[in-house]
């Protein structure tokens, strides 16, 4: 990683976790409870269904897992602070989340798989002034230059898409566009789309579903339908936490492995249940997103929470490449052995 990079990004993780250094320090509330399994998340993406799911379907009582309250968190460094404070146990977010902490905390584990597509999208206006969405993808990605194009926030695997993406064409994202941060609300950010704040989106699903069903965008690279075949089966969804705390709750985190493992087959499996619990999860959504959404989600969800190697690999490979990080913990050292096929 470029050192301006890394000193940047350490620094606004070290001053994100600051702000929770008091209630670390007091003991948080995954300390003050062992029998509670505390888990929050960065937003209600797709990514984060098969925890609905599994809530849903009485799976994590069946499983013996009694779980705290799930806070949705807006950002990765705020899971990351969370998580380092003791007020989570468990994070669940996107591996860039992961890879950023264990920059500064070595004591990192990735616990389970969700999502093995990298489901961002980038999204335009549907009279965006550039090639058409099936035009060949360097032509796409030149045509972002000098955008102002919105992302959840620095850090982000929004963000990482972009540089990524600029990168294979020698441009740099941070200074050929402007990257407006725009938080974790997909209804915001279609807002700001529509609304001429921004000329793009780089955003999680359903964004882009949703954004086609209310006529206001469409979606204009993505990697899930085979615009970016080098990322093809890249972990990105994940649950993540600290050795210290599988110590104490191994066995709570193996049951509730074991409950998401019963919602992501039954997303794969039960096409029409899955659509009803999805239409609720993203209640107030176009019940033409949904629909899209419930046809694509099998393809991208992890078959378990088990991390594949391969999987893990693409995706070190994509952050490497994208001058995210220069190297990255190997398979063996940042997922749980309790998680490794």
């Amino acid at each position: 990683m470029k050192l301006s990079t890394h000193l940047k990004r350490a620094a606004a993780v070290a001053a994100t976790l600051s702000l929770v250094a008091t209630a670390g320090c007091a003991g948080g509330a995954a300390d003050s409870d062992p029998d509670v399994l505390n888990v929050g998340q960065i937003s209600d993406s797709v990514a984060f269904f098969p925890l609905y799911v599994a809530e849903q379907q009485g799976y994590f009582d069946d499983e013996g897992v009694e779980l705290g309250e799930r806070p949705r968190l807006g950002t990765g460094a705020k899971l990351a602070a969370a998580l380092t404070s003791g007020s989570i146990d468990v994070a669940a977010g996107v591996l860039t989340d992961a890879f950023n902490l264990a920059e500064s905390n070595p004591d990192t584990q990735i616990t389970g798989s969700l999502v093995t597509e990298y489901y961002v999208d980038i999204v335009t206006t549907t009279d965006f002034d550039g090639p058409a969405a099936d035009a060949p993808l360097e032509e796409r990605i030149r045509a972002l230059e000098g955008r102002n194009i919105g992302i959840t926030g620095p850090g982000s695997g929004t963000e990482a898409l972009l540089i990524y993406l600029f990168e294979q064409v020698g441009l740099d994202a941070k200074t050929d566009a402007t990257l407006v941060n725009l938080g974790a609300v997909p209804s915001s950010a279609i807002g700001a789309l529509s609304g001429g704040q921004v000329d793009a989106l780089a955003f999680f699903q359903p964004t882009g579903q949703m954004a086609a069903a209310e006529g206001a965008g469409q979606i204009y690279v993505s990697p899930q339908r085979g615009d970016i075949p080098d990322l093809s089966g890249a972990l990105h969804g994940t649950l993540f936490s600290t050795g210290a705390v599988i110590e104490r709750k191994s066995e709570q985190i193996d049951a509730f492995n074991r409950a998401v493992n019963r919602a992501l087959e039954f997303i794969a499996t039960d096409r029409e249940g899955s659509a009803e619990l999805l239409a609720a999860y993203l209640e107030g959504t176009d019940p033409e997103a949904v629909e899209a959404l419930t046809t694509i989600l099998p393809q991208e969800f992890a078959a378990s929470t088990l991390v594949t190697e391969d999987s893990f690999d693409v995706a070190v490979n994509f952050h490497q490449e994208s001058q995210l990080v220069e190297e990255a913990p190997d398979y063996a050292s940042l997922v749980w052995s309790g998680v490794q096929e």
